[in-house]
């Protein structure tokens, strides 16, 4: 076996290693079901690849780097997605968020956090979304123990 070969094999097992980590941790975050929904509409097509890429660098690599558990990696997100206004996305790892042990409290908290350095309509359109999210997970907030 020649050394640029052995150097490809290697390197092929090493993206297939991260991808396949990644799918295991993408599954324990956001649910096998959305997981595997995500991968079958997009296998033979354009975003097939981008499927790949998201699970290797992203929930392969990132996510499993030292130095931040997945609840902090949860919060993180939260606020990037009210930042950037992907609402679809936000309602996913609001999920995720729940999953990696935030409470419906600390998810509000982040959103109103970063409502103050996103500004208020990225802030309010977040809190629909959110607010739609913890309802169909949780249920309706109960303010009745808050008196």
């Amino acid at each position: 076996m020649t050394e640029a070969l052995a150097a490809t094999e290697s390197i092929e097992a090493a993206h297939r290693a991260l991808f396949e980590t990644g799918i295991i941790v993408r599954k324990e975050v956001l649910g096998a079901d959305y997981v595997d929904q995500a991968l079958t509409r997009n296998a033979g097509t354009d975003g097939e690849a981008l499927q790949q890429y998201v699970s290797e660098f992203v929930w392969g690599s990132v996510w499993t780097r030292p130095g931040l558990d997945r609840r902090s990696r949860s919060l993180l997100n939260l606020g990037m997605l009210v930042a950037l206004s992907q609402y679809h996305e936000l309602a996913v790892h609001v999920k995720g968020g729940l999953n990696n042990g935030l409470s419906r409290e600390e998810i509000v908290e982040a959103v109103i956090h970063a409502t103050a350095y996103a500004g208020a309509p990225a802030g309010l359109a977040a809190m629909r979304v959110v607010q739609e999210t913890l309802t169909a997970e949780l249920g309706p907030l109960d303010r009745s123990d808050e008196a």
